[in-house]
């Protein structure tokens, strides 16, 4: 099993910044690809950044600029840093983590944490 914890989340004025930090624990051999994912009200969870065990990052569209993910193997960590913040931007992200073994592929999520921006 794998385990996810984030944190970081909280209430912000929109323009400004947070860092979301993810930590993984468990059995983390074979964990190939890392990222952050974000559900709105109403709204289905969408990717936001993403990082490979190779290095390669993908960001949504919407994001990309304003956003950055980092991923520290030493501390088992991944970070997101979101720079200039909208109302768009509120949702609860989670951490995800993706592990392929003999070919099978299994996902994990962490317990999410809110993001508020205030205009």
């Amino acid at each position: 099993q794998v385990q996810l914890v984030e944190s970081g989340g909280g209430l912000v004025q929109a323009g400004g910044s947070l860092r979301l930090s993810c930590t993984i624990s468990g059995s983390i051999d074979n964990v190939n690809y890392m990222g952050w994912y974000r559900q709105a009200p109403g709204k289905q969870r969408e990717l936001v950044a993403a990082v490979t065990s190779g290095g390669s990052t993908n960001y949504a569209d919407s994001v990309k600029g304003r956003f950055t993910i980092s991923r520290d193997n030493a501390k088992n960590t991944i970070s997101l840093q979101m720079n200039s913040l909208k109302p768009e931007d509120a949702a609860v992200y989670y951490c995800n983590a993706r592990k392929t073994i003999r070919g099978s592929s299994f996902t994990y999520w962490g317990q999410g944490t809110q993001v508020t921006v205030s205009s």
